[in-house]
């Protein structure tokens, strides 16, 4: 299994096609503070986990050592073609992307 995702009960899902993951992404009406995102992971350990108000996050809690990354208010559509990419192992085309870290607290100068 090169790819899977859990949808937003936490279901695991092995290999979706593109139709199958705006389905899963689509569950997110139902996200409550129990559940509330879904994700695609792929076998490299990378993530990306999506959020019912447009919040992604990219990790890879596999490996702390790198980076993490998150975007708000990413449209639908962008978060569907993210997952594709991601499932096809194109990991340095999400990487590339404008990433926030979360991590890094911001300077207060000096």
């Amino acid at each position: 299994m090169s790819y899977f995702m859990y949808d937003v009960m936490g279901g695991t899902v092995d290999e979706p096609d593109p139709v199958t993951m705006r389905r899963v992404l689509d569950g997110l009406v139902d996200a409550d503070d129990e559940h509330p995102d879904v994700s695609l992971t792929h076998e490299s350990g990378w993530c990306l986990s999506a959020f019912r108000g447009g919040l992604l996050v990219w990790e890879n809690p596999d490996d702390d050592s790198l980076a993490t990354g998150e975007m708000h208010e990413v449209a639908r559509e962008e978060i569907l073609r993210l997952f594709r990419l991601l499932a096809a192992g194109d990991i340095a085309s999400v990487e590339a992307l404008p990433w926030q870290n979360p991590a890094r607290p911001r300077s207060m100068g000096g």
